[in-house]
């Protein structure tokens, strides 16, 4: 259940020595956001994950952005010179465990939403995350932003990671979708502009009240499902990005599961309900003796 004081949150709390029983009381059942200043203290990836990392080991990687195909290598210099009168092209994502999953085990421990890790648990069937990618690197330079507010796909908890430079998140508290305009085609994105809006195409949105935080090296943001958000750069970044799945969220994604099933492969729906339905009794019995 939301939190009535996330309507009126005008700042994000940023933590350090939080334990994961006060990280889930005092956040997670809430449903508000929250910044960890130290929980990748012993990741041996911090400060060895740079700009210059990427092109000097992976640098003839292809990466397609905006229909151009890019080469690392020649991404890292773009985000190196990138101005926000010619920004680098953004986002330019890259699927972890796809392009170098090694890059996992400089990333531990695992940053964990719940008591248990849900999204990578064993008898998650990995269809049900079509459409999302569990560990996902980001890399921006100076002006880049991300081209629209919206939600994360499938009622996904997001959690983001800073591993080079900073970057600053635009929230929207989940009460204030009625003044978000989403998409037709898509509920999940808003039509608003938020870095120029048009409030006369879109005059509820003045009564929208945003969260602004910078996240810097070291630091990883959490923030539950339904939060809207956009992300902006100030300079040369790395970010690495991480669904989170838990109890909180788990009947929200199996439904959305479920609805997705029943429009395209109807047979499958009240199975694959029915199994998800017993699957999380099955994950809050192993929650319940940790």
């Amino acid at each position: 259940m939301m939190s009535k004081a996330s309507n009126y949150l005008t700042a994000v709390d940023k933590r350090t020595n939080l334990s994961r029983k006060e990280l889930i009381k005092e956040y997670i059942e809430p449903g508000l956001p929250v910044v960890l200043t130290d929980a990748t203290l012993k990741w041996s990836g911090m400060g060895k994950i740079t700009p210059e990392f990427f092109r000097s080991n992976y640098g003839q990687l292809v990466k397609e952005v905006g229909g151009k195909k890019y080469t690392i290598e020649n991404f890292v210099d773009l985000m190196l010179a990138s101005t926000p009168e010619n920004p680098a092209p953004y986002p330019f994502n890259l699927n972890v465990k796809e392009y170098f999953p090694e890059l996992l085990d400089e990333m531990k421990p695992e940053i964990l939403y719940s008591k248990s890790d849900r999204v990578n648990h064993p008898l998650l069937p990995k269809f049900m995350l079509r459409g999302t990618e569990v560990y996902e690197m980001f890399l921006g330079g100076n002006g880049s932003f991300f081209p629209f507010l919206h939600i994360d796909t499938l009622a996904l908890h997001t959690q983001i990671t800073q591993l080079y430079g900073s970057k600053e998140f635009t929230l929207y508290s989940p009460e204030q979708t009625p003044y978000m305009y989403p998409s037709s085609g898509n509920s999940g994105i808003s039509l608003v502009n938020i870095y120029k809006p048009d409030y006369e195409r879109f005059p509820l949105f003045k009564h929208a009240v945003p969260t602004k935080v910078t996240i810097h090296q070291g630091e990883t943001i959490l923030f539950p499902t339904g939060w809207w958000h956009a992300t902006w750069i100030p300079g040369p970044s790395i970010s690495m990005g991480r669904v989170q799945l838990n109890a909180n969220n788990w009947n929200a994604f199996v439904n959305d599961n479920y609805n997705s099933l029943k429009m395209h492969k109807p047979a499958f729906a009240l199975p694959l309900l029915i199994y998800s339905k017993l699957l999380g009794l099955v994950m809050d019995l192993q929650e319940k003796l940790m």
